[in-house]
């Protein structure tokens, strides 16, 4: 398909440097930063909702362990034909192939267990894992348009991109930037999130948006993807994204049937920054 306006050339290499057989690409180095400024966001979130400095990282601590654990999880599912030959490359993060929704189902379970085991509020401690968790999931997606890993449909529109170093995972023909689609989709769910945060008289309301709007961004960005289609003629992400918004709902659902915040706790809390 030739693209009608000029294509954006992306020419840079997606490794920073190679030392033996370890390799660091820049979609390692932008996960890495943008799990330490998700991190960093929403520990301030949780402190202005009386969270402790100890019990933050803490949780940071479980939630990336189980972020990881979950991403290369669900990756090595997806695509289980090609480690069954080589199962010692199932560990091997850091050449690559993670799932951003892996990713957020296992430090999701690993944070609810941990927050189960110190009898923490969880619904504050979900609120303000869902705020760092988006910005740290639009960081992270800056490398994936350097590398160019995810490939994506033809297209011929004026901001189609093209992967052109000889060691880049891109297609090399001009395609939809679908990775660039979801970070500021990613952006545009912090945006609301942070009027949920300020607006919502129930604890746990920016949790279960979050959950309900990335489903829906992911679920139609997705349709941009060339994933295998693994059912119906969805793909991995679009299913797992529909689970997601259909327990979103029934989230919603159970909040709707809670006490929110009297007027005289909300006053409380804007006095001492929490809202």
């Amino acid at each position: 398909m030739s693209p009608i306006f000029a294509v954006i050339d992306i020419k840079m290499d997606p490794d920073i440097f190679r030392l033996g057989s370890f390799v660091l690409a820049w979609h390692g180095l932008l996960t890495a930063i943008g799990v330490a400024v998700g991190v960093w966001v929403g520990a301030r979130f949780a402190r202005r909702r009386g969270i402790s400095e100890d019990e933050i990282y803490n949780i940071a601590v479980v939630l990336v362990i189980g972020g990881i654990i979950g991403a290369r999880g669900l990756f090595v599912l997806e695509h289980l034909k090609d480690f069954i030959d080589r199962p010692q490359d199932i560990p091997r993060v850091d050449a690559g192939g993670i799932s951003i929704y892996g990713a957020l189902i296992g430090g999701t379970f690993a944070t609810l267990a941990y927050t189960l085991w110190r009898r923490l509020p969880k619904a504050r401690v979900a609120d303000a894992c869902a705020l760092g968790g988006i910005v740290g999931m639009a960081v992270g997606r800056i490398g994936d348009v350097i590398n160019g890993e995810h490939w994506s449909r033809t297209t011929d529109l004026p901001w189609a991109v093209r992967y052109t170093h000889p060691n880049t995972m891109g297609q090399g023909e001009p395609v939809h930037p679908a990775v660039a689609y979801e970070m500021i989709g990613d952006f545009l769910v912090l945006l609301i999130l942070l009027f949920v945060w300020r607006r919502s008289q129930r604890e746990g309301y920016v949790f279960w948006t979050w959950v309900f709007l990335y489903g829906a961004m992911r679920f139609g960005v997705s349709f941009m993807r060339v994933d295998n289609l693994v059912w119906m003629g969805l793909r991995t992400a679009q299913i797992v994204a529909l689970v997601a918004m259909a327990s979103a709902i029934v989230g919603f659902y159970l909040l709707s049937r809670q006490k929110g915040l009297t007027r005289a706790e909300r006053r409380r809390r804007a006095r001492l920054g929490q809202l």
